[in-house]
């Protein structure tokens, strides 16, 4: 029997600047389900990049004094370094500059245009560099004399040139039957909404091209226009795949992408937009987009001028890249905008890691240390306690699956979370250390009992913290191909032959530095 697939996206990374912990934030939960998927069994693709094109990043390349691809080198290599930082399972690092990108792009455009929904006229209207993005007369406001956009802020201006315009409005229908008919298209459900009472409202067409800049990919046979970035960044998704090579193995069996984690900021361009193009060129559509919320700091959305931005790679080098990890998803609810904090980190650290999963394993490991020959024991016949503890968690895998497959992560870690509140209980009250010149037998199978516990544990929580879950797996020598869900409903996993290798201490307390 053959694996399912299962491809994800995080969105394409506008590199103009330094990477951000919003780009942190997407990535990590990108990498969470692409794991979680390859535990389950799913041969999974896992795929983020750069957007490298476009206005605001030719000015930033001209305030460097440096060519647009001489600085969209440098800073793209920063964002593919944080790929690593953040321990991220990424097959492939997509950049709009690469040659493999232009021929995608170049023939979603022969698409559009061969099909009738391009056409060339003159647009004159709102425009914003830093979104590149573009807004009509609702969408603007006066703030300090100067005209911004409602949604994100930045300034516009307005624009008089010409350019090729794509049949947005003729896709109106199309769009909400879609929505109709797959109801997870779109989610949360209150972005659905959104997105559902924008189009509603009615679609005007969409200006695809630019003239006034020259740093992106020329329209075929046109060099004097410049293709929208948004239709450019867009397709990355799909020459990634190698399209337009539709036979290509890569292609056949990824997409249509199982799903799309972005910010909610540009979920228009990827539930509006992105359909559109893809109806348009004939192109199966993709099966979820999800928009998830931001990361606040003191309440308020981070910005230099606020003086409240929160650097992952700072964080990462003082508390840990598991740590991050863990507690932007324990403590923001996906979908939701998340209030984040080095106080409410340094708490979460010692109360839920330290204190709880790894406090857990190194008591444990260290009594199988002393008391077991460093070998996890042979088990005689469990009691009632001893199944309640395992049979709990295996029973409720199916509920685990389907948080995950809901995007429900802040539900999936509290329920893992309470197992091992529930394991340390269970060894607190067992008491094996009472039994070993009384009852050595009884130990042994609590010792077993524990372990199992603790594998499956791990293997749970592995999606979200990696590098601690596989040292804990390590340690009581469960095999690299045995680190699955299939796993967990077994209970003959472990070896009782073998040592346990090197204890570490997972999580050291720390300490808030107000």
């Amino acid at each position: 029997m053959s694996k399912k697939n299962f491809f994800i996206t995080t969105p394409i990374y506008y590199p103009s600047a330094k990477p951000h912990m919003g780009h942190a934030y997407s990535s990590i939960i990108a990498d969470i389900f692409a794991r979680f998927k390859t535990l389950e069994g799913y041969n999974v693709y896992f795929l983020t990049g750069t957007d490298e094109h476009g206005l605001k990043i030719q000015r930033e390349a001209e305030k460097n004094n440096k060519k647009p691809k001489e600085f969209c080198d440098e800073i793209s290599n920063t964002f593919r370094n944080l790929t690593k930082i953040l321990n991220l399972s990424n097959n492939d690092f997509i950049r709009t500059t690469e040659k493999r990108h232009h021929e995608s792009v170049k023939e979603i455009w022969k698409r559009l245009k061969e099909s009738g929904d391009i056409y060339l006229s003159k647009y004159t209207g709102w425009y914003s560099v830093s979104d590149e993005a573009y807004y009509d007369e609702d969408e603007i406001e006066t703030v300090e004399g100067k005209k911004t956009a409602k949604a994100s802020g930045s300034e516009v201006s307005w624009v008089e040139e010409d350019s090729y315009f794509f049949k947005l409005s003729s896709w109106e229908k199309k769009l909400l039957e879609h929505y109709k008919k797959n109801p997870d298209f779109i989610l949360p459900k209150s972005r659905k909404n959104e997105i559902i009472n924008f189009v509603e409202k009615g679609l005007k067409d969409l200006s695809v091209s630019r003239t006034s800049f020259s740093w992106g990919i020329k329209v075929p046979g046109d060099d004097k226009h410049i293709i929208y970035v948004w239709l450019d960044a867009l397709t990355n998704y799909i020459s990634a795949l190698n399209f337009p090579n539709e036979s290509d193995s890569l292609f056949k069996n990824f997409w249509p992408a199982s799903l799309h984690v972005i910010g909610k900021d540009i979920l228009r361009f990827h539930a509006v937009y992105w359909p559109a193009f893809l109806m348009a060129a004939k192109i199966p559509l993709p099966k979820k987009v999800y928009g998830h919320g931001w990361i606040l700091s003191n309440e308020r959305k981070m910005s230099k001028s606020l003086g409240n931005i929160l650097d992952p790679i700072e964080i990462i080098n003082k508390y840990g890249i598991d740590q991050l990890r863990y507690y932007l998803m324990k403590e923001v609810s996906l979908g939701n905008d998340g209030n984040i904090s080095l106080e409410n980190l340094t708490n979460c650290i010692n109360n839920d890691l330290a204190n709880n999963y790894g406090n857990l394993c190194q008591r444990v490991f260290s009594f199988v240390l002393k008391n077991c020959s460093n070998k996890i024991p042979r088990p005689k016949k469990l009691n009632p306690i001893d199944e309640n503890l395992l049979n709990e968690l295996k029973k409720e895998l199916p509920s685990l699956i389907s948080l995950i497959d809901k995007q429900d992560l802040n539900a999936y870690i509290k329920k893992v979370v309470n197992y091992s509140f529930n394991a340390n209980k269970y060894f607190n009250d067992a008491q094996p250390w009472s039994l070993k010149k009384t009852d050595a037998a009884r130990m042994n199978t609590i010792i077993f009992t524990i372990i199992e516990q603790i594998k499956n544990i791990s293997i749970l929580l592995n999606p979200i913290i990696p590098i601690s879950t596989n040292k804990t797996l390590n340690t009581i020598n469960v095999e690299i191909n045995k680190r699955n869900l299939d796993s967990i409903n077994k209970i003959d996993i472990l070896s009782h032959d073998k040592e346990l290798q090197k204890i570490e201490i997972l999580f050291n307390k720390v300490e808030y530095d107000s």
